[in-house]
């Protein structure tokens, strides 16, 4: 069994998450309490009582993702798992990038915060309110998507943002040019295309803002090499030193979220299970619809840190 642990994106978020944790082991609370410290605000407060639609706030969705999946990493780290030699890799979906640089060590939990907060303010403020759009194309392959997306396009903005599963690729851009795009693709033969509850257009050009100010914020930063290889969203390759890592962190903002390939890429070279560590089971359901022959092993509550741990413990027995 070789692992790498993943991290959750925008869209696993849930009220009261976290908090089960929290409760149940010190370590957890911990981490809890050094984010609200890092932001000036109980965000913990908003993850546990809510209301749903001030988390899904994206300056909070961002940080609180990130918050629960380093809490679940300090608890499996103090049942005796040790993330560089448990894993092989870390990899994160978008915000889950920062997730799993910081459990590898390589961002502080502190920052990572910081950083999250924000880069969800600026992606929420590079773009009105109604005038972007994200969109999933549901039965058309990456390369389909992208042609349905220049071809909606027509001298705005529409592209391919997320190409998550095979099957499942999400565009961004004005508003208009996207539902434009659901259309073409239901002409091309798409299964569905459905516009998506977001509140701005991530991943394409039109989040330039964004990057600029998470360039300038990334910069104030300390960034130190991985324990173990970060597959980077838009490389969908292993990097680990400090400065390619801040510059694709930037290139994330208004680049492609390669997932389908970071998967592949994985099992291309020796994987075989995905561990995601957070919130929810998105990335877990993604597995096989990416490599049949990969395992998927969501790990969000205290049974499952059990699991893990006894699992972790037998492969080395």
């Amino acid at each position: 069994m070789t692992i790498a642990f993943t991290f959750p994106g925008q869209g696993s978020q849930t009220v009261g998450m976290g908090k089960e944790l929290a409760n149940t082991f010190p370590e957890a609370r911990a981490v809890f309490e050094e984010v609200d410290a890092a932001l000036g605000q109980s965000l913990t407060k908003i993850m546990w009582e809510g209301p749903a639609d001030e988390l899904t706030l994206t300056a909070n969705t961002q940080p609180a993702l990130m918050a629960v999946s380093l809490a679940t990493m300090r608890v499996l780290e103090a049942k005796g798992v040790d993330l560089s030699k448990a894993a092989s890799f870390v990899a994160g979906h978008s915000l889950g990038e920062y997730s799993a640089l910081a459990a590898a060590g390589s961002l502080s939990i502190a920052d990572a915060a910081r950083l999250l907060r924000i880069r969800g303010d600026a992606m929420q403020k590079a773009v009105p309110v109604g005038e972007g759009a994200m969109a999933a194309l549901l039965g058309l392959d990456f390369d389909q998507a992208m042609e349905v997306a220049q071809e909606a396009a027509q001298g705005e903005v529409c592209q391919a943002a997320n190409d998550n599963a095979t099957g499942q690729v999400v565009v961004s851009g004005h508003k208009a040019a996207v539902e434009r795009a659901c259309e073409i693709a239901k002409g091309k033969g798409a299964r569905r295309a459905v516009l998506l509850p977001v509140s701005a257009p991530f991943h394409c050009s039109l989040m330039q803002p964004a990057a600029d100010a998470m360039a300038k914020a990334l910069a104030e930063v300390e960034i130190k090499a991985p324990a173990v290889p970060l597959i980077a969203n838009v490389l969908a390759a292993p990097i680990t030193d400090p400065e390619e890592i801040r510059t694709r962190l930037v290139e994330q903002v208004t680049g492609t979220v390669r997932w389908r390939e970071s998967v592949s890429w994985m099992a291309d070279n020796g994987v075989t299970t995905l561990v995601e560590i957070g919130t929810g089971k998105v990335l877990t359901g993604m597995v096989r619809r990416i490599v049949k022959s990969l395992e998927g092993v969501a790990v969000n509550t205290a049974e499952d840190i059990d699991a893990l741990v006894a699992r972790l413990e037998g492969a080395e027995s």
